[in-house]
C-alpha cells in the first residue's frame, strides 16, 4: 500500500528533532511506499539568525505562519499530516485542529513542549493554553514519543493511540571509535578527552559540572571538548568546535568519555538523550544525570554510569580518566546497545508500518 505524506517538521536540517525524527527516516519511508513532503516551520536562516539574535524576527515568523496554513489548507492533498509537535504554535488548539480536520494526523514529540504552555510564567498563557497540546494529543490518530515521559502525557490527555519511539542514529554514519585506523595505534594519549554536543541554549547544563571538572582538573590531564556552543570554565581546559551535520561524528569519535548533565525538573524529564545515543554509537563510555530517558538509555555501571551529585560526577569521570580498560569495555556495551535499539535500521520498519496503519484510518 502506498500513501501521501505531508511532514510538517519544525526546523530544517539544521534543527536536531527534525533531522532525527523525520528527515533521517524519508528515504527508509518511501523504500516502504510512503511519499514524503517536508515542510518546514523554522527554516534553517532563521534558526541560524535565532541563534545569533537571541530570538526570530518578527517578519520571519509571520512569513512562516502565513506559508504553514497555506499547507493545511492543502491538507486533504495527503492521506496523512504527520506533525512535529504542533502545527502552529501558540494558537488556541481548537483553531489548529480545525485546519486539521477530515485528514488523520500524527504527532510526534521528543521534548515535553506542553509544559510551555502549561508552566508559562503567565497566569493568562496558563488559563489559555495551558492544555493546548493535550487537546492535539487527543485529537490525534496517532502520537509517537521519544519517551515514557512524553508518551505518558499523551495518554493521560486521552490520545487514542500512543508508541515510545526513541531518538536513533544511522549506523552507516557512526564508525565505533575503536574501528577507526587513525585511532588503532594501540597508544593512549597523554591528554584524553571529554565531550558535550548541544546547542547554545542547553549549553547552560554545563555549569553543572563546574566544581567537579576543576577537582578532576588538578588530578588528571584531560581536555573538555564542547561541540557546538560555547564555554569557558576557569581552571579546565576547553576547546569550543562548531556543529557540522558533516563532522559530528568525527569530532565526538575523536574523545574518550561523553557527558550529559541535567536538571531534574519537568522539561528535562522530557528529554530523550539522543546524545548519549551518539557517544554510544562512537564507541564511548557515558556519564549522565538519572533524569527522564537517561535512566533507560544508560546501563549503569555496563555502559556507564549515571551522577546524581557534583561529587558522583568527580567519581564516575575520575574512574573513566583513570581507566583505559574499563572506557573499552563500557564502550563496546553502549555500541552493542545502540546496535540493538538506538538504530534508525531498526525503527524506520517499525515506523513505517504505524504511519502507514495511521494514515489508512
Amino acid at each position: 500500500m502506498s500513501m501521501k505524506a505531508l511532514l510538517m517538521t519544525r526546523y530544517g536540517r539544521m534543527g536536531a528533532s527534525s533531522r532525527l525524527r523525520f528527515m533521517q527516516f524519508i528515504p527508509w519511508l518511501e523504500n516502504a511506499g510512503v511519499s514524503c513532503n517536508t515542510q518546514p516551520f523554522f527554516n534553517d536562516s532563521m534558526l541560524a539568525a535565532r541563534y545569533q539574535a537571541g530570538q526570530y524576527k518578527r517578519t520571519s515568523l509571520l512569513e512562516s505562519y502565513r506559508h504553514r496554513v497555506g499547507q493545511m489548507m492543502r491538507r486533504r492533498d495527503y492521506d496523512l499530516v504527520w506533525i512535529e509537535k504542533e502545527a502552529l504554535p501558540w494558537f488556541p488548539a481548537a483553531v489548529e485542529r480545525a485546519f486539521l480536520r477530515h485528514v488523520p494526523y500524527a504527532l510526534d514529540f521528543d521534548d515535553a513542549l506542553f509544559h510551555n504552555y502549561d508552566l508559562h510564567g503567565s497566569v493568562l498563557v496558563r488559563k489559555m493554553l495551558g492544555r493546548r497540546i493535550d487537546r492535539l494529543m487527543a485529537g490525534a490518530t496517532l502520537v509517537t514519543a521519544g519517551n515514557a515521559y512524553l508518551a505518558q502525557r499523551a495518554t493521560d490527555a486521552g490520545a487514542k493511540w500512543v508508541e515510545i519511539i526513541p531518538t536513533v542514529i544511522d549506523l552507516d554514519r557512526y564508525i565505533p571509535r575503536q574501528a577507526r585506523p587513525v585511532l588503532q595505534t594501540g597508544v593512549e594519549r597523554e591528554v584524553l578527552r571529554i565531550v558535550w554536543i548541544g546547542s547554545p541554549s542547553t549549553a547552560t547544563y554545563l555549569a553543572l559540572l563546574a566544581e567537579p571538572l576543576k577537582a578532576l582538573a588538578t588530578r588528571f590531564q584531560f581536555e573538555l571538548r564542547v561541540i557546538g556552543a560555547n564555554f569557558t570554565l576557569d581552571g579546565v581546559n576547553v576547546e569550543c568546535v562548531p556543529w557540522q551535520e558533516s563532522t559530528e561524528v568525527d569530532r565526538i569519535a575523536e574523545c574518550d568519555i561523553g557527558i550529559m548533565p541535567l536538571n531534574d525538573s519537568p522539561w528535562e524529564r522530557g528529554k530523550c538523550g539522543y546524545k548519549l545515543i551518539q557517544y554510544m554509537a562512537c564507541g564511548l563510555p557515558v556519564v549522565a544525570s538519572p533524569v527522564g530517558a537517561n535512566n533507560q538509555i544508560v546501563k549503569d555501571q555496563e555502559s556507564g554510569f549515571l551522577a546524581a551529585t557534583p561529587r558522583d560526577w568527580e567519581i564516575r569521570l575520575g574512574q573513566l580518566l583513570a581507566d583505559a580498560s574499563l572506557r573499552r569495555a563500557m564502550g563496546h556495551s553502549g555500541r552493542d546497545q545502540v546496535e540493538s535499539k538506538y538504530c534508525v535500521q531498526q525503527l524506520a520498519p517499525r515506523l513505517a508500518t504505524l504511519l502507514k496503519r495511521a494514515g489508512a484510518q
